[in-house]
């Protein structure tokens, strides 16, 4: 009797090829969105060289960290196995094949690259909710949700490309709609349960409100705001909800006690990402409103600055737990957090100043962390796990 072949590690969990894939992409897709910035050396796509670079990092970077995530979360959420060996291999299949359709879309049919792209975001979602029906988690079933948003955005980002009529940058805002709504709701849950688990540790007096009718209200105003930005970008009822939005996630965020995390930046990356977000959303707000803020400083922020930050945090996180390592962020994670902080506060900054030197910096850093993240952290992803020695870092909230 022959004995069945092992399954390679990094086949055995959501967060092993898609946190790497993410990683990886962030990196190279930034590389040729600069390359063709400064030599013009563009990918032979259907997207214009700005439309590639967006739909590359909303489409292809964050989808990626966004299902390793999720496929690590719901078997927490569900008791059921995760996905693992074929199926994850073919998600992580599908995802590959729609980064290079898109790369080379201009020299493939009409349609198919669209067709072969949004199969991943489709294929995810089918997924994720037979997982959730069959484990009867129902109260997680919206998490489906933002996944269906995205399909959508990428479809209709492609559409857009092809040369259909359809409303400029609609697909992308929606994307970034999607991102910035799973970022509330996941972080929402993630910081002050991490939060508090920390400091009750420590014996602390206070610990983070638990959610209530305030959260409830905080994500309500937001999301109504991004999805009123998407469709209707100049509204001034957007704006204005925006800069409400960007003021109660300051408030909210001050309720889960961040301060008090100094200690640990593993675990004061997820606050300081989560502010990004607050002022993302104001200053988005405040540029519908013709306040003066460049329409890049306010996309960055959200971008460069609360995606980028909080991919990073979730992912460093995710794998030292899911590796049985201890959650303390060690000098190479710690400048990881260094580099990403540094880049999205100099790409916040381009905006403002212009000129290619802060951008060239904002460029350099972003690459430089997630490399580093590559380098420390792949081999944790893509070697078999060992005994835990410090609780899992994604549970049921």
């Amino acid at each position: 009797m022959t004995t069945p072949r092992p399954m390679p590690a990094l086949l055995m969990n959501g967060f092993r090829p898609f946190f790497l894939a993410a990683a990886l992409w962030a990196a190279v897709a930034l590389g040729i969105w600069m390359a063709a910035l400064t030599v013009g050396a563009a990918p032979p796509t259907r997207f214009d060289p700005l439309a590639w670079h967006i739909h590359a990092m909303l489409f292809g970077f964050v989808l990626a960290a966004a299902a390793g995530f999720l496929l690590t979360a719901i078997p927490n959420w569900t008791g059921r196995l995760p996905v693992r060996g074929p199926m994850l291999a073919l998600l992580a299949g599908l995802w590959l094949a729609g980064r290079i359709a898109c790369l080379i879309s201009a020299r493939l049919p009409m349609g198919v690259a669209a067709a072969i792209d949004v199969a991943f975001p489709l294929v995810l979602m089918a997924v994720m909710g037979r997982e959730i029906v069959l484990g009867r988690n129902w109260r997680n079933l919206p998490m489906v949700a933002p996944m269906a948003l995205f399909a959508l955005a990428d479809l209709l980002s492609h559409l857009q490309a092809e040369g259909f009529s359809i409303p400029a940058g609609l697909g992308w805002r929606l994307g970034l709609a999607a991102a910035i709504i799973l970022i509330s709701v996941v972080g929402g849950r993630i910081i002050p349960s991490f939060t508090t688990n920390w400091l009750s540790r420590r014996k602390a007096a206070r610990l983070p409100v638990p959610f209530n009718a305030f959260d409830r209200l905080a994500l309500a105003v937001l999301h109504s705001g991004l999805i009123a930005w998407a469709l209707f970008p100049t509204s001034r009822i957007a704006g204005l909800l925006l800069v409400a939005a960007g003021l109660i996630h300051l408030v909210r965020l001050a309720r889960w006690r961040g301060w008090t995390t100094l200690a640990e930046p593993l675990l004061t990356v997820l606050h300081l990402g989560y502010g990004w977000l607050a002022a993302g959303a104001a200053l988005l707000g405040l540029s519908v409103l013709g306040a003066g803020i460049p329409l890049p400083a306010a996309i960055h922020a959200l971008t460069a600055g609360a995606i980028g930050t909080m991919i990073l945090a979730v992912m460093t996180r995710a794998t030292r737990g899911h590796s049985g390592r201890d959650l303390v962020a060690d000098p190479a994670t710690r400048l990881i957090y260094v580099a990403v902080t540094g880049a999205a506060l100099a790409r916040v900054a381009a905006a403002f100043l212009g000129g290619m030197t802060v951008l060239d910096l904002a460029a350099g850093l972003w690459i430089a962390a997630y490399l580093l993240f590559v380098v420390w952290y792949g081999p944790m992803l893509w070697r078999s796990r060992r005994p835990p020695s410090a609780p899992l870092s994604i549970r049921q909230p």
